[in-house]
């Protein structure tokens, strides 16, 4: 028997989450079915909540609740040490190691014209507009050790040279290939340890 049409259009909603498929999306429909109504409706709410209330910070493009993140806001924070990153979920994954007491850039992608994104599709200018108060001593490029990353680093680095800033890659302790966001905090911290001049 097929799926009733209220059903389906349910796991095809979850099918549009990243790594969801078809049985993974069905197993998720039936589990919200076999919910008590109150849960069902408090999971609906914190989804209709994070939609309001979350935004991107204006200084760094994280995430946040209010129109400067927390990270930004702390003045215990080296803000002269800019940590430069694909996506909000990165700085969480920094965040995590603990080490790292500086602030951060998010990009929100990479350059990569296979997907048609450019130096402009993504936050670079933001990044440049930020050094240029004369505050930042050094940029940590934490980009995914990937063909994307790489190329987003070293444009970068490029773009800071005639600025006089220090550019910095994170070491090659995470794999080629591999996502930021899952790598353990051991080597997130000497990743950024044991990083070298771009």
């Amino acid at each position: 028997m097929d799926n009733l049409l209220v059903i389906e259009k349910l796991i095809n909603s979850f099918q549009k989450l990243p790594g969801v498929g078809y049985k993974t999306a069905q197993r998720y429909a039936y589990k919200i079915i076999d919910m008590e109504r109150a849960d069902a409706e408090e999971f609906a709410r914190q989804i209709i909540e994070v939609k309001d209330k979350v935004r991107y910070c204006e200084i760094c493009g994280n995430f946040s609740e209010d129109v400067i993140c927390p990270i930004c806001k702390n003045q215990n924070r080296n803000h002269s040490i800019i940590c430069v990153v694909k996506d909000p979920k990165d700085v969480v994954a920094f965040e995590r190691v603990k080490d790292f007491d500086g602030v951060y850039h998010v990009l929100h992608g990479c350059i990569s014209p296979l997907d048609n994104k450019g130096p402009d599709d993504i936050r670079i200018k933001e990044l440049i507009d930020r050094i240029k108060d004369g505050s930042v001593t050094e940029v940590i490029m934490a980009t995914n050790p990937d063909v994307e990353g790489e190329a987003t680093a070293i444009y970068i680095s490029k773009l800071l040279k005639p600025l006089m800033i220090k550019c910095t890659r994170i070491a090659q302790g995470i794999s080629i290939g591999s996502d930021i966001e899952y790598a353990d905090e051991i080597t997130l911290s000497k990743a950024l340890d044991q990083r070298v001049e771009l």
